[in-house]
């Protein structure tokens, strides 16, 4: 059941009122209480400002504004992040706001408890979210450049930053949980040759339509990097060395069948590729030199395949 359902912006929660006419000690009262509420708000802002931590400052708000107004669930989400949050366990009644600042959707919250919401705890909710506001809006842009920056924008794919990130904490992950991990190195075949005769905006063209092979073979769980130039990892969690091997013939096969076209220009492209799983105590670096020497091995051996590393 929604109790309130509404909209909090950076420009609908100024107070207004006429407090003229009040007795003096009654305007007394009223200075008093906002000066509080100002303080508090002041408190909580400086207490969200604190963090760009998109999770950590839901987790302040949360805490913070369940002391002013009593609720057992709060969630947020965001129309197209991919970001959810919630806290508690949901009740029946509810209220619901959409938050926008200069016109621009921040997400959806919802407050939710056993007991219905009055007047007074829907203004205070709303009083509350637009100090909200202006942190949420830091968090989301911080979250995106962050995102940004660890994404190749020509494919659309992981970069090596995120790779030299992942890769520790995927295998830090495998030796703790006992887990075999993969690791898949996939190199476009001649491709100095194809820029060469057809120039680098058709090659640009390659690149991407590569990536999307790859990432239509991949499972949600495997992890697709643009490694450097022509070149592509792919970490491969809770993969054995024929499931690797399985994946990689996949890659090739899929990769073997396209035709790329640009500008009137068309040709068909393969890849070599190097794959290596996880040896004990072995390090990232270690496991990515196995994968890449077998991958030199399938160049050597006449391209357009796949070779295990020792």
């Amino acid at each position: 059941m929604a109790l309130h359902s509404g909209v909090v912006s950076a420009s609908n929660m100024q107070h207004s009122g006429n407090i003229n006419n009040m007795p003096i000690h009654k305007k007394t009262e009223v200075h008093h209480s906002l000066k509080n509420e100002a303080i508090s708000a002041l408190e909580l802002s400086n207490r969200l400002h604190s963090t760009l931590d998109l999770e950590k400052l839901l987790d302040i708000y949360c805490n913070e504004s369940s002391k002013k107004v009593s609720f057992d669930n709060l969630s947020y989400k965001h129309p197209t992040e991919p970001f959810s949050y919630e806290s508690g366990n949901r009740k029946r009644h509810s209220c619901q706001y959409r938050l926008l600042m200069g016109g621009q959707n921040l997400g959806e919250i919802e407050f939710t408890r056993s007991s219905k919401f009055t007047d007074d705890d829907t203004i205070q909710l709303e009083y509350l979210l637009s100090t909200l506001l202006n942190p949420l809006h830091n968090s989301l842009m911080y979250r995106q450049a962050v995102i940004n920056a660890q994404i190749d924008p020509l494919t659309g794919v992981n970069n090596r930053t995120s790779y030299d990130t992942c890769i520790n904490r995927e295998i830090s992950l495998a030796s703790r949980h006992k887990n075999d991990i993969a690791l898949l190195v996939v190199d476009i075949d001649k491709f100095k040759g194809i820029n060469d005769e057809y120039g680098h905006l058709f090659g640009d063209c390659v690149l991407r339509d590569v990536a999307k092979r790859i990432h239509d073979c991949v499972r949600n769980s495997d992890m697709v990097f643009r490694y450097g130039g022509e070149e592509f990892v792919i970490i491969l969690s809770n993969t054995t060395q024929k499931g690797a091997l399985l994946l990689a013939e996949r890659i090739r096969s899929s990769i073997e069948k396209m035709t790329c076209e640009y500008g009137g220009n068309s040709t068909s492209v393969t890849v070599s590729q190097g794959i290596a799983c996880r040896q004990s105590n072995e390090t990232g670096e270690q496991l990515f030199d196995r994968a890449d020497k077998a991958l030199y091995e399938s160049k050597h051996h006449g391209r357009n395949q796949s070779t295990l590393a020792e």
